[in-house]
C-alpha cells in the first residue's frame, strides 16, 4: 500500500517538474544557487542574503505546487502571489547585480552579478505569462500554480 502512495507522490512530483512552471522554478533555484556560490566566493559576501532569500522563496513555491497546497488554500490568490514574487525578485536581483558589477572588480563578484542579471531577466519574462492578454485586471494562474483539476 505504501509503495503505491509513494509512486503516486513521485509521479506527481515528476509531472510537475516536467511542466513549464516546474522547469522555470528549477531554473530559478539553479541560478540562485550559482549566484549564491559566486557571492560567497567574492570579496563582498554581503549580497549572499538576497540569493538565499530568493532560493528559499522558489523552494517554497516548488513544495507548494508539488504537494498541492495551492489548491487547498483558497484564501490566497496564487496568481498575484507569484506575480509579486517575480516582480520583487526581478527588481532586487537586477539592482543588486548592477551594483556588484559596477562597484566590485573581483572575478567571483562579477560572475555573481552576471548570473544575477540573467536571473533577473528570466524573472522579468515570467509575469508576462501570468498577465492576461488584452490588458484585463484579473491574473490567470500559471500551469501548476493555482489551476483547477488536472492542469498540472
Amino acid at each position: 500500500m505504501e509503495s503505491s502512495g509513494n509512486r503516486g507522490c513521485a509521479g506527481g512530483c515528476g509531472a510537475f517538474l516536467r511542466s513549464r512552471k516546474g522547469l522555470v522554478l528549477l531554473g530559478e533555484i539553479a541560478l540562485c544557487t550559482v549566484a549564491l556560490l559566486c557571492y560567497g566566493a567574492s570579496r563582498t559576501p554581503g549580497y549572499v542574503g538576497l540569493a538565499v532569500c530568493e532560493l528559499i522563496f522558489a523552494s517554497i513555491a516548488v513544495v507548494l505546487c508539488i504537494t498541492g497546497l495551492h489548491h487547498r488554500v483558497a484564501l490566497v490568490h496564487w496568481g498575484w502571489t507569484d506575480f509579486i514574487r517575480c516582480v520583487v525578485g526581478c527588481l532586487l536581483f537586477l539592482i543588486t547585480s548592477l551594483i556588484v558589477i559596477i562597484g566590485h572588480r573581483d572575478g567571483a563578484g562579477t560572475a555573481a552579478g552576471v548570473f544575477g542579471c540573467w536571473r533577473g531577466s528570466c524573472w522579468a519574462t515570467m509575469p508576462t505569462s501570468v498577465c492576461p492578454p488584452g490588458g484585463g485586471t484579473a491574473l490567470r494562474p500559471l500551469v501548476g500554480m493555482g489551476g483547477r483539476g488536472g492542469e498540472q
